[in-house]
């Protein structure tokens, strides 16, 4: 929940296990504790998506916990270190060293898709400059913008732990088949069914809406690469593409709030241990200001269920 400085200070002195999300300034002046934190003003509450400078997200955990910081070179072992039977929050500073390695490799981390491994990318607010994306040790009360900080949690036996996403988007059949001759986080030159073309004046010549993100097939599976900006003819992206992917634009949709509302209706009864959701879901859709039903917490600049995804919502349950 969105809470004051002075009340999630209690909760941390306190003892408790917290997931906590703020500016930056807030964070690095919270005391000592077991807790990590990320940087982000937007947030999803229970009375609709807001913008704060002076509150911090906080979400309590009652099961056994550790906390581990990784640098690009040590986050392969972040699944390997996870409990066998529970799930793992990792924050990660957007556009870090560390956010490159997992956004491209993450898939082949050992025991990756034997843990349940979930979180965010960190960010801050698009209109103050100067600003830096960072992670937080609150055991050490470290802020990091090269590491990533994972709070482990350990659920018991008898509880069966889900990761979930929410992704309004789909492929639009009648849209051609994008691939690319490299991964990465741009691109120049893409393949437009099989030929070579400039990708910005694919999306030029075709008017294509670049709040629409490119859907990759991942066995049937659908994971958004969202468009970060067009510059100079290279189109970059706030997840890499891959070379053995096949991508389309998303299909059109209305009304977001009105999308994401009917999408969350089905889901009624799920009570979200952990949720997240996209910065450009907040942007595009208008969100601050109304309500979504469910699913309160940070807005963040990307989503990690399992790999790193874009506009979608992620959420864990425990059950």
């Amino acid at each position: 929940m969105l809470m004051s400085f002075q009340d999630t200070t209690k909760l941390i002195e306190s003892g408790k296990t917290l997931h906590i999300a703020g500016t930056e300034n807030l964070l690095k002046k919270l005391p000592k504790g077991k807790w990590v934190g990320g940087s982000t003003e937007y947030f999803m509450a229970k009375d609709g998506g807001k913008v704060s400078n002076e509150l911090l997200f906080v979400t309590e955990f009652a099961y056994e916990a550790s906390i581990k910081t990784y640098s690009a070179a040590e986050i392969e072992n972040v699944a390997a270190d996870a409990y066998d039977n529970g799930f793992s929050i990792a924050i990660i500073p957007f556009d870090s060293a560390v956010h490159k390695e997992y956004a491209h490799n993450a898939d082949g981390y050992k025991d990756m898709f034997m843990k349940n491994i979930v979180g965010w990318i960190s960010g801050v607010n698009l209109g103050v400059p100067g600003q830096i994306p960072i992670a937080v040790c609150g055991l050490c009360a470290t802020a990091f913008n090269d590491k990533a900080v994972v709070l482990h949690l350990n659920v018991p036996k008898n509880k069966i732990v889900g990761v979930n996403i929410v992704n309004i988007f789909a492929q639009d059949e009648s849209s051609p088949v994008i691939t690319f001759a490299q991964d990465g986080f741009s691109a120049i030159k893409c393949f437009v069914d099989e030929k070579e073309m400039e990708l910005s004046d694919y999306i030029a010549q075709n008017k294509i809406d670049t709040k629409l993100p490119l859907v990759g097939d991942y066995a049937g599976n659908g994971v958004n690469i969202s468009f970060k900006s067009i510059e100079n003819g290279v189109v970059s992206f706030y997840a890499p593409v891959f070379s053995h992917i096949k991508y389309r634009i998303a299909k059109s949709i209305g009304d977001y709030e009105q999308e994401f509302n009917s999408r969350l209706a089905k889901l009624k009864d799920a009570k979200a241990a952990f949720a997240c959701n996209c910065i450009l879901n907040f942007l595009y859709g208008g969100l601050e200001g109304k309500q979504i039903d469910a699913f309160a917490g940070p807005i963040t600049f990307g989503e990690i269920a399992y790999q790193l995804v874009n506009q979608t919502l992620v959420y864990v349950t425990v059950d």
